[in-house]
């Protein structure tokens, strides 16, 4: 079954509950909850300081305003080095273990069975292969605290992140069994990509962020819009039976 909702991070200028409520009468089911450094209507500096008490606050909420919460989305830092799970540095690396475990911490609480995050970086310091073996590694650890605490866990390819092309994130979930994929197939139409050459990621998909992306528009309006959500639709359909049969 494919469900819907939406992100409170769609209503950026509204307060965090007006944008539930916003959520609510849209006729949404569910909720992404956001905890985006300096960019989330929930802070993380504070949301994070005792997540299983602030989680179980928001998860009130949520449930009051008639949601679900859908995935809960952590980015730990203003770009994508700040806390990177593979930082070649191992204060860093154990700074963002520490983070990690305080998101799962607030997942759990606020009810939420999905957990996104970000995979890693390539550093210029080193060969594409030793960060991505130090990926692989840490999104692993990843991968065990989240399942210990019931959550399904998920990294989003992105632009500027290890995965950025749909070949790469197909050889990281391969090499982390069980690790998912919160798909958003904008990050590679902007990039050039067709929409074909990311589908055997669906396979590995447990959360899709839908908006309208073109090439080197990352997000565009509708009438400039290129991907096929139709297409991807029954491709998930086809997917979720596969799975059922299995």
């Amino acid at each position: 079954m494919i469900r819907f909702a939406t992100g409170d991070y769609s209503f950026p200028l509204l307060s965090w509950e007006k944008a539930l409520r916003l959520a609510s009468d849209l006729g949404m089911g569910g909720i992404d909850v956001s905890l985006f450094q300096d960019r989330s209507q929930l802070k993380p500096e504070e949301a994070l300081a005792n997540p299983s008490v602030t989680g179980a606050k928001a998860g009130a909420t949520v449930k009051a305003n008639g949601l679900q919460v859908a995935d809960v989305f952590g980015i730990p830092g203003k770009d994508f080095v700040a806390l990177c799970p593979n930082h070649p540095d191992a204060g860093v690396r154990s700074a963002s273990r520490e983070y990690f475990r305080r998101l799962v911490d607030f997942a759990a609480a606020c009810g939420s069975a999905h957990l996104s995050s970000l995979p890693g970086a390539v550093f210029d310091s080193e060969d594409f292969d030793t960060s991505f073996a130090r990926c692989v590694e840490e999104l692993g650890w990843r991968l065990e605290v989240a399942h210990r605490a019931g959550l399904a866990f998920a990294v989003e390819a992105h632009i500027g992140s290890i995965i950025a092309d749909p070949k790469r994130a197909e050889r990281l979930v391969k090499s982390v069994p069980g690790l998912t994929l919160t798909l958003d197939l904008g990050h590679f139409i902007a990039q050039g990509f067709q929409q074909a050459e990311a589908n055997p990621l669906i396979d590995h998909t447990s959360h899709v962020h839908a908006r309208c992306g073109s090439p080197g528009r990352l997000q565009a309006p509708l009438k400039t819009n290129v991907i096929d959500f139709q297409d991807l639709v029954i491709i998930f359909i086809q997917h979720i039976q596969r799975i059922s049969v299995i």
